[in-house]
Order: C-alpha cells, then structure tokens, then sequence
C-alpha cells in the first residue's frame, strides 16, 4: 500500500486553505445529537493525513441518518465536496458484478456453480485443467492458483481491451494448487463480467447501469471514464510525494471496468447500503433475491491473517473470509460486511453490520487509506455503544516502515558495455514488445502497450540501472540485463516494489532482436 511520511510540516499554508473549507460546508442530514465531536474530528484527521476531500455516509434502518462532505474536491481549488460529489470506488466496483450475475442466477440464465467455459468457451488459464474446471463462483472468491493482483501488467495503464486482456490470461503461472490459497485477483471479476455479457449480449456497463444503478437511483454513479468526463462535481485524485500533495489524472480503468471502474457519491452509494441491508430489495422492489443475498454474504473462501500488535488488539477479528464481493470478518461480536477500494490517488470504504442495519460509506481523494479506517472505527464504536477509544491515536502511530533499499552506487563506474548494447527490442508472450532506446546519454525503457510506463534508467552498478519512471505514481525501481554464456544479453528483470495493482515479478523479458 502506497503511504506519504506523515510528520512533514511544510504543507501548512495549503492544508490551511481546504482545513477552512471542511468547517464552511453544513450536512444534509445532521450531525446526530449525541455525538457532537465528530465534525471536530474528521476535520483534525483529515487535517493530519492531508487528505483534501470525503464525503460520507452512515444508513440505519434502511434511512440515510447522516451524509455530509468535507474539503475540497481539488487543492488549491475552491470547488466543496457534497454528498454529490463524485469519487472513485475502485474495488467495491466488483459487488456489483457479483450483484449482476446474481441477478441472472436470479432469472435462471446461470448457476454459481457453472463453469467458466459453458459461457465463454474460448476462454483459457495456463493449466488445461483449472481451465475446465473454474467456476462462477472461483472466479469471484480469489482462489485461482494465481499470484496476487495476477494480470495487473496486462491492463493496468494498458491499451488492452477486455477481450485482449482476457486473451492473454492463458500466460499468467500459477503460483498455488487451484482452489488452496486465498490471493486477491481483479482479472477474474473482469471474467465475470464478461459473462454477463455474453448471458445478456450487453455490455457489463450497459447491463449493471440498467438493471442496478438506475432502479436504485444511483444516477450520478458512472461505470465508464467518458462518462465521467460529462460529469461536474468529481473529485480529482492526489498523492503525497516528495512533501506535497500532488493533483493526478484520473487514470483509466474502462478495460478491468468489473473490478475496479465505478465512480460513484456518497449518496448514490447510501441507496445502494440500503438495498444490501434489505437483502436486496429497495423500497418495496426486489432487485435480487434474499437467498442470493446470503449467498453473497456467506463465507466462501478463508483468508488467513497473523496477530494484531497491542494497540491495534481491539479490531483483531476471530475470522476473515471472501463473500461473493465481500470481504466478511467479526468485530467485537458482530459480523462485517465490507471492502475497500483504492485507485491512483483515492481511497474508498463501505462497511456493513447486517444485524443492526447499519452501514457506512467513505469516499476519499487521497491514497492514505488510515484516513477511512480511523473514521470507520469511531463510527462502529459509537452506533454499536462501545466505549470510546483512540482510534485516531492508534492509526497515527501505524505508519508503515517502508523497506530500505541500498542506494550506493558504485562511484566512477560506467556500465561494462557500450550503451547501444542494451539498446534493442525485447518482448514478454504476455504483454508483447518492450523497447530499451538510447536518448543522447541515457537509457530509455518503453512499454508499447502501456503508455504511462516509461522510465529513464540511470547505470547503478555492474548492469543494472535505476529507473526513474515518468509517471509519479511508480516508485523507483532497478533494471538489470542478464548475460548468457557468451555475454550476450539474454534478458530484462524488473526490480519493482510492488504497485497497487501490478506485480511485475510475472514478467518474462527476453531479447527479441
């Protein structure tokens, strides 16, 4: 998870400016009487984790009881957040392709248990038998055998469309026996919703949008980047980077849109809440069923977790497992039905306690994903009658260590070889070409297919280099030429912390000229 250093100060003059913004914008609804500190203390986290906007809110007994924005849609800009304002939700977009294919189940058009190839038949995985095998259901529940976020090279900042994407999975190894191991993916959700398409001959956009977000009035909510680009009021992505809160574009997500593509509000997504409170109807229309509601809420598939450390002890749940879109876990007693989602520079919640009827969005336009869980758990605490702790306090102190990388580099060497060596094409069967081309002095590594990941290597040592990517959402990273027997270089390997939503250890890059 991608994290700023929380302790530098030299933002005060900006953050000054959106912090007076936060403390103008009134509720919707209002704060609820009995709890009097909490604008205070939204306004002070925010403040704290430099997080420019959020909207939220919070739905009791299928009624929205609060709903309020905070900050700004953009720094520097005066533009408020509201319960309007329009925020990526990232991965809480794969509920709703596991609502969509229980509507069709709903309807009798498929089963959870039908296997992937009865509805897309040209459909392959690398093993010839987890191809005949995954169903509807392995597909949802993060058991394929594959690696974490497998699949994020291909689409991610890609021009791969969903079918191409889909195309190339047949190269993606496994990493565990099919069905053992619980590893987060966002290429399965995008199978599915391509079933859906091949079930209805609609898209999964046009099918979702029909038969789910307009009979739940959710009509701001958009499933396509055009479509938000006719949109006002939409909160624009930040990062925190080298001391300062950086403005991004939104990045495109059409091609993994069933993972991951939806932006929506805190009011659109409030009437969602409450159709998932009520098991899946909406003031008095059942939009699926309650038995597939449970099927959805049901555990699925275990995910194991270690210890919490002392001051985090309170939110050690007893169990966590997979749903149908859902991550399912205990707090205090109760269950939770919740997932996050996070895109280039924003960060989403929604959360669940089914037996109280409660529940509660989150939208942010910053990464720090400490912010909605800081929020959430005062929250859960206050509506649930827990006493009060300092969730806040126990969130500030969890910065994550990042890990040290030895930056020396050896002074005075030069790559062994001359720089048009290295220059050539070489390829990867999943992705396709990858070009290391000279400019004047430097080296310059090029992704045909995906545009944003461009970098400028730097000669480290020996044959390796860093690389300074152009997009700022990548961390530096180091690119080394292996040799064969006759010192000819063979191969390209990425040493690359591990984004959101890529992992480039999958890629095999050989010489290709």
């Amino acid at each position: 998870m991608r994290t700023g250093r929380m302790q530098n100060n030299l933002l005060k003059t900006v953050l000054g400016f959106w912090v007076l913004s936060i403390v103008l914008i009134q509720p919707v609804v209002g704060q609820p009487a009995d709890f009097p500190d909490i604008n205070d203390y939204i306004i002070d986290n925010m403040e704290y984790f430099r997080v420019p906007g959020l909207s939220l809110a919070v739905v009791k007994d299928d009624k929205v009881v609060f709903i309020k924005g905070y900050g700004v849609c953009e720094v520097g800009k005066p533009e408020k957040v509201d319960e309007n304002t329009l925020f990526a939700i990232g991965s809480i977009s794969k509920s709703t392709t596991a609502v969509g294919l229980a509507m069709l189940e709903d309807e009798g058009r498929l089963r959870w248990d039908d296997k992937v190839i009865q509805h897309l038949p040209d459909f392959r995985m690398y093993d010839d038998w987890v191809t005949r095998e995954i169903t509807l259901t392995d597909l949802l529940t993060h058991r394929s055998g594959l690696r974490s976020v497998s699949g994020g090279t291909i689409w991610y900042g890609s021009d791969f469309n969903r079918e191409e994407i889909i195309e190339r999975l047949r190269y993606l190894k496994p990493v565990s026996s099919f069905r053992s191991e619980y590893a987060y993916q966002n290429v399965m959700y995008l199978v599915a919703g391509q079933i859906i398409q091949a079930i209805t001959g609609r898209s999964w956009d046009e099918y979702i949008r029909e038969k789910l977000l307009l009979p739940l009035n959710m009509n701001r909510t958009t499933t396509t980047m055009d479509e938000l680009q006719t949109r006002k009021n939409v909160a624009m992505p930040h990062i925190f980077k080298e001391s300062q809160l950086i403005v991004i574009p939104h990045r495109d997500y059409d091609n993994v849109g069933p993972a991951a593509s939806i932006y929506s509000s805190a009011g659109d997504m409030a009437q969602y809440v409450r159709c998932l409170l009520s098991h899946g109807e909406f003031e008095g229309r059942r939009i699926f069923s309650e038995e597939n509601a449970r099927e959805m809420f049901s555990p699925q598939m275990v995910i194991p977790f270690s210890d919490y450390p002392v001051e985090m002890k309170r939110r050690q749940p007893q169990y966590r497992t997979y749903g149908l879109g859902w991550f399912l876990e205990d707090y205090q007693g109760q269950k939770i039905i919740r997932h996050s989602g996070g895109v280039d520079g924003m960060r989403a919640l929604v959360a669940m306690v089914p037996v109280e009827k409660l529940g509660f969005v989150i939208l942010t336009n910053q990464e720090e994903y400490r912010m909605y869980y800081t929020i959430f758990y005062k929250l859960l605490d206050h509506f649930l009658g827990f006493p009060d702790y300092e969730w806040d306090r126990v969130f500030r102190k969890s910065i994550s260590v990042e890990e040290e990388v030895d930056q020396s580099e050896k002074a005075g060497t030069a790559p062994p070889l001359p720089l048009t060596e290295y220059i050539g094409r070489y390829r990867d069967r999943m992705i396709g070409d990858i070009f290391i081309e000279q400019v004047e002095e430097r080296l310059l590594l090029l992704f045909p297919h995906m545009p944003g990941f461009t970098a400028d290597c730097i000669h480290w040592q020996e044959h390796t280099f860093q690389l300074q990517w152009r997009d700022p959402m990548i961390p530096q990273g180091y690119l080394t030429f292996e040799l064969d027997t006759d010192g000819k270089i063979e191969r390209l390997v990425l040493d690359q912390p591990k984004l959101l939503d890529v992992d480039f250890e999958e890629l095999e890059i050989f010489r290709a000229d």
